[in-house]
């Protein structure tokens, strides 16, 4: 197909040739009206947002559903899932997107970029093409009179876009990989090592927007964290997903130097110490969101290994609902969290939500008649009218330092971020002892085995047993995709080994699963929730302490006094399809 002699990016005059192309495009005003309409109607825009970008809209003029994208009051994949509703289309899946660019000489790679498009596939029908925001008709205008062909618009996922730009296009790697190559090809094996050369490269705009785009997509999905990994033929990256790591389009192994020195420079890192693990923290706004990252690098075989933990202060609600604790856990919960003093731990593996919890403890226990204060590493999310405190080894702050001193400020609570060693035990005890609600964190399997572990730690029994109030353990599972479950029947062999019948009087049982949609990028999962157990202490396990008996053992003794277990609190949530009985095996078939 002969291209159109006419460079996209040059704003041309479209003129009659554009008109003879142009098919009836949508009225944006109505459109925009019914996309709103249907994101209060989801849930996924609340009214007091829709006005407040009502009135940005009446002074400045722009778009509504641009001015919510602007503010972070709605990601952009609601948006693109309530355009194509308002459209009457289905999105773009990403295994549409070509396996080649379209019309490459024809349309400026850069343009498609800033006005975040891809074309499809040329039809009998006109091209089709992939659109971040459907509503651009000078977009659709200048494709056609660059092209010479009819346009039909499809509204895309916008991270799609860019990942398939990205892969297409990839005009960014390629620039800062010939740059590396070009120096690698010198014979110079030092430069890269060199320092300000390093800082150079790390500055290049295709290294700034690549680690932006990185940042940008791990938000978009929803992503807690982004690992960068370094090996001897490509630089993996991957995204933590509700849980699950899941790989994305890498970069070249060539890249490695320049993508992780930006990332140490934002998080204002030694560039130059590439021999030992760093700690920092960027802060930074992301499509409106102001977002948290924190950076840990570890040297490995290949180069520096990085971890981003994304955490996005306005996507966390901190309440017992949200979290998925609630009815008779919860009452157990609340009995021993409102208790004037002793210890409370919470327990689990790392990214179980432990550090969550106690936030929310701790906005339940905070009133203007107590004092609170927390000592974490890190500070993941700064709480109203709670004083917080970092740790830092380096100068002698530690759990055990702090601990003494907040001793001295005469708290009503105390947050420890984690008991790691018997000293910051003994003093946690001593502070419970001394009329304090002491709050901390644990890493064991599930609550009986905490009991055990403080006693290996080197804490006196006596000491636990008359300080420990109680333990809660937890995981978080997957939820099914509310779009594309299903219910089946339960296999009767099946339910009799896991005792569904003790749980439901439904028969036959019934459980659910997701295949796996677009809603879900196919994983058949969206979003997560916590399943717990809840030890509290009695006379009879303070016995058990005292003579140190067995996990086992205090956990009978615990389900006796009325504890339901990890797995059962599983099991409960996977009928009443809050998550799946895979989820629930998952992860307590270790605990």
């Amino acid at each position: 197909m002969p291209c159109a002699d006419i460079a996209v990016s040059d704003a041309p005059e479209l003129g009659d040739t554009a008109s003879r192309l142009e098919p009836k495009l949508p009225d944006a005003e109505h459109v925009v009206e019914h996309v709103t309409e249907r994101l209060v109607a989801c849930g996924d825009l609340t009214e007091s947002s829709l006005d407040r970008a009502l009135r940005i809209h009446e002074q400045t003029g722009e778009r509504t559903d641009q001015i919510l994208i602007k503010l972070g009051l709605v990601s952009e994949r609601s948006m693109a899932a309530a355009y194509a509703s308002g459209l009457g289309m289905a999105l773009v899946e990403p295994s549409e997107f070509p396996s080649a660019p379209l019309f490459p000489d024809c349309i400026g790679t850069k343009f498609l970029k800033e006005a975040r498009l891809v074309p499809l596939a040329d039809t009998a029908a006109g091209l089709e093409l992939a659109m971040a925001d459907p509503l651009d008709h000078y977009a659709i205008q200048a494709i056609q009179l660059s092209t010479g062909r009819s346009v039909t618009p499809r509204v895309a996922v916008p991270a799609d876009i860019d990942a398939a730009l990205q892969r297409l296009y990839g005009e960014d790697s390629a620039s800062i990989e010939q740059l590396l190559e070009g120096e690698a090809a010198g014979g110079d094996e030092e430069t890269l090592q060199d320092i300000e050369r390093l800082r150079e490269f790390a500055s290049e705009a295709p290294v700034i927007r690549l680690v932006n785009h990185l940042i940008a997509k791990a938000v978009e999905t929803g992503a807690s964290d982004v690992h960068i990994e370094p090996f001897e033929a490509q630089l993996r990256v991957r995204y933590r997903i509700d849980g699950v790591l899941r790989e994305t389009p890498s970069p070249a192994a060539h890249l490695t130097p320049a993508v992780v020195s930006r990332i140490k420079i934002l998080a204002k890192l030694n560039i130059a110490e590439t021999r030992l693990p760093q700690d920092g923290r960027i802060r930074l706004v992301v499509r409106g969101k102001e977002i948290d990252l924190r950076v840990s690098t570890v040297p490995t075989m290949h180069g520096e290994s990085v971890v981003l933990r994304v955490l996005d202060r306005e996507s966390v609600v901190l309440d017992f609902a949200s979290l998925g604790v609630g009815g008779e856990a919860l009452d157990r919960y609340l009995g021993v969290l409102e208790r004037p003093h002793g210890i409370l731990l919470v327990t689990g593996p790392t990214g179980s939500g432990k550090t969550t919890t106690l936030y929310t403890s701790l906005l339940h226990l905070s009133t203007e008649a107590s004092k609170v204060l927390t000592v974490e590493d890190p500070i993941e999310y700064q709480l109203h009218g709670i004083n917080q405190l970092q740790v830092q080894p380096q100068i002698g702050l530690t759990f055990a330092s702090a601990l003494r001193a907040f001793l001295r400020q005469d708290p009503d609570i105390i947050m420890i971020g984690e008991i790691r060693d018997l000293e910051t035990a003994e003093i946690a005890a001593q502070a419970a002892l001394t009329g304090h609600l002491v709050l901390s964190t644990l890493h064991t399997n599930d609550a009986a085995s905490t009991v055990t572990r403080l006693l290996d730690m080197g804490l006196e029994d006596f000491l636990l047993a008359s300080t420990l109030n109680g333990v809660s353990a937890q995981r978080l599972v997957r939820i099914p995709c509310s779009h594309c479950r299903k219910p089946y029947e339960v296999v009767s062999r099946v339910a009799e080994e896991l005792r569904l019948h003790t749980i439901t009087e439904q028969r036959p049982v019934v459980l659910y699963r997701a295949k796996g949609c677009s809603s879900c990028a196919d994983t058949g999962y969206h979003g997560r929730t916590s399943i717990q157990e809840m030890l509290v202490m009695t006379d009879a396990i303070r016995e058990l302490v005292l003579r140190r008996a067995t996990a086992q053992e205090i956990e009978a003794e615990a389900v006796r006094g009325g504890m339901q277990t990890m797995q059962l609190d599983g099991l409960q949530k996977a009928i009443a399809g809050m998550t799946t009985i895979e989820e629930v095996m998952r992860v307590t078939r270790e605990a």
